[in-house]
């Protein structure tokens, strides 16, 4: 593949088991800066980002997420090291879909730098709780922020996960004589 924006869009893959090794400084703020630089509605720019590192808030954070997923002796976060928290302002309406959109960048941006990645859920519920909010406040964050998305990061412990073959049937292409093409055909899968 010749495009690289493509080839990380196709390579890019949820990795649910991390090694100790941190990401250095320099590639986490080039992470940060993508997201920051992800479509968002009339390019209000709502969301901000939590890049965490501290051992003590991460701590805090796994516990968090681990008691609203139903399993408090679990590590949600699958041992990485670093968990960026994409939060979005509440006034605006896009606010969910501005910070997906930060989210699919930073995912993408690390694995074009190497370094691996997950979206992690219950964002929204964690910042909802007055223990969620008393954090923002212990950060300097004041506005009504609502939690998009976790996004850990970095380096996989053991083989990376293989791409599944794309689900047959998940684009309809309507064109402009009327014809209906699906791809991929059923027979591909």
């Amino acid at each position: 593949m010749e495009n690289p924006i493509l080839q990380a869009i196709e390579e890019r893959r949820s990795v649910k088991r991390y090694s100790n090794r941190r990401v250095d400084e320099e590639t986490l703020r080039k992470i940060l800066r993508a997201g920051t630089y992800a479509p968002s509605g009339m390019n209000r720019q709502s969301p901000i980002l939590v890049a965490v590192e501290d051992e003590k808030t991460l701590a805090v954070l796994r516990r968090m997420n681990a008691a609203l997923l139903g399993r408090a002796e679990s590590d949600p976060f699958y041992g990485a090291q670093t968990v960026v928290v994409v939060l979005a302002d509440r006034r605006v309406s896009t606010c969910v879909e501005d910070g997906s959109l930060v989210m699919g960048n930073l995912m993408l941006a690390a694995h074009a730098l190497g370094v691996d990645s997950c979206w992690i859920h219950r964002a929204k519920q964690e910042f909802e709780s007055e223990e969620g909010k008393a954090l923002l406040k212990s950060w300097g964050i004041s506005g009504d922020y609502v939690g998009v998305g976790h996004c850990i990061l970095g380096y996989c412990e053991g083989e990376r996960p293989a791409p599944p073959p794309r689900k047959p049937a998940s684009v309809y292409h309507l064109h402009e004589d009327g014809r209906v093409t699906v791809w991929p055909p059923k027979n591909e899968g």
